[in-house]
């Protein structure tokens, strides 16, 4: 609905929309130098800076004194353009515009006798202050982490592209909370396939309310039913910004301290911003564990419940004793102990998050001396099958983007062992590489420069090679 020309009129039509809202302020006045213009400034207490309001509003305004030249109906420009001091001002023509600008910390400024409105951005949110990132620790590289207000991202990206190229486009999902989003790339690196594409997906979305980037993640996702993600996030701005510069494609929501980008493939999982900062010798090692660690967490529990129970003579003579002599008296098959214990040792690591930081050590102790020693001396389980939980465990931590897709791989390749051993094993796993090669990431295969041997592709793979070379 258009505004109307009369004051009275306008601001009913807000406390119509507003109701009987007690945080939406209506300060009405008059302006005894500009002919006696009734005026009345509207916004919401808690999002604005009062002090902005005085200095760069309301005194400018009671102080300003009509130019002789200027005839009535053009006071308003004349207010916008020489009055208010405010750096961000413009003009507005509808409720709807109103609303939603004073929703995001503006205050609309409503003078008698225009059918319009100024909003001046005055916005002045709490916030947490950018601080080091609590999910990806580096040793070496910046300590900075994104925060819950869109506008510190967007800045802590632009501070290290400083570049025309790098474009941001808003927009506004969520038909409740009207959440404001980004999207960040570089003209002439990132695809224009992909971002056409991705435009398309976002407006697509039609839900009430979007409080986390895990929203639209999961809403514009490919292979929504594949236990591995397409879209990849972090909460580091030199990620982002190294994202940035291979080409791809990044999100930013108001209200998450989290980006996501996009594509995302299979290698990224084993790619970490600090692999760039040290050493390539170093770093080629780290990442090679990696590898070896994604292995050990997702199929050490399966291999030994497949060779205890199908295939003991591959096992070594006195390694076979050793296991036997472990398990002498245990009542349950090697699979339920498996089972038993990951599902224990999940339990144990969800717990560890969810509680407070000061006991969470409490929790390990017990869990893992406690729980352990005393199952193993009552003869329930066996200490093997400690041991494999323990390593399965631990190197699983050693890719930690993938942690859910490690629990899900660990129980299928388990799954599939206990019935048909290694020959399960490997059947899980032929058809585990089918779906990886299967999905794609917004056009991109997910499995890209795997089986490549090219020496190009392989540059930034198993290993990191010196940045002379890449």
């Amino acid at each position: 609905m258009k505004l109307f020309n009369d004051l009275n009129a306008n601001i009913g039509l807000l406390k119509r929309v507003f109701g009987d809202d007690a945080a939406v302020i209506y300060r009405e006045f008059d302006l005894k130098k500009l002919n006696n213009l009734r005026c009345c400034i509207v916004f919401i207490n808690g999002f604005v800076d009062y002090a902005r309001i005085n200095d760069e509003i309301m005194l400018p305004l009671m102080s300003a004194e009509k130019n002789t030249e200027c005839i009535e109906s053009e006071i308003p420009e004349f207010i916008k353009s020489e009055v208010i001091t405010s750096s961000q001002i413009k003009s507005v023509q509808t409720c709807d515009d109103i609303v939603n600008e004073i929703l995001n910390g503006g205050a609309a400024l409503i003078i008698d006798s225009v059918s319009g409105a100024l909003i001046i951005n005055v916005e002045s949110y709490s916030s947490r202050g950018v601080a080091e990132s609590s999910t990806e620790k580096v040793e070496r590289g910046p300590k900075e982490g994104f925060t819950e207000t869109l506008g510190t991202n967007v800045s802590l990206i632009r501070k290290r592209i400083r570049n025309p190229k790098l474009k941001f486009v808003y927009k506004r999902i969520g038909t409740l909370t009207n959440t404001s989003i980004c999207i960040c790339y570089i003209n002439g690196i990132a695809s224009q396939e992909v971002i056409d594409n991705l435009m398309q997906r976002l407006d697509k979305i039609d839900i009430e309310g979007i409080l986390d980037s895990g929203y639209i993640e999961e809403m514009i996702k490919d292979s929504i039913f594949s236990p591995f993600k397409t879209i990849g996030n972090t909460e580091r701005p030199d990620s982002t910004a190294g994202k940035l510069l291979e080409g791809r494609v990044a999100i930013l929501c108001d209200g998450s301290p989290f980006a996501i980008t996009l594509p995302f493939v299979f290698l990224e999982y084993f790619q970490f911003n600090e692999d760039y900062y040290n050493n390539h010798i170093y770093s080629s090692i780290v990442r090679l564990i990696r590898w070896i660690g994604f292995f050990l967490a997702t199929s050490v529990p399966a291999i030994y419940v497949a060779l205890v129970t199908y295939h003991q003579e591959m096992i070594p003579t006195p390694l076979l004793l050793s296991i036997s002599a472990a398990r002498t008296g245990i009542p349950f098959p090697s699979v339920v102990e498996a089972l038993g214990m990951l599902f224990v040792f999940e339990v144990l690591r969800e717990a560890g998050i969810r509680i407070p930081a000061v006991i969470g050590q409490t929790i390990s102790i017990v869990g893992a001396l406690v729980i352990g020693q005393s199952a193993v001396e009552a003869r329930i389980i066996s200490a093997p099958i400690i041991i494999v939980t323990a390593l399965s465990g631990i190197t699983g931590f050693l890719v930690p983007k993938m942690n859910a897709e490690i629990v899900v791989l660990r129980f299928l390749f388990l799954v599939f062992s206990s019935f048909l051993g290694l020959y399960g094993y490997i059947f899980c796993l032929m058809g585990i590489l089918v779906h990886l090669n299967s999905i794609e990431s917004f056009g991109i295969p997910f499995m890209q420069n795997i089986a490549s041997i090219t020496i190009e592709d392989q540059k930034d793979m198993l290993i990191r090679a010196p940045w002379r070379y890449m």
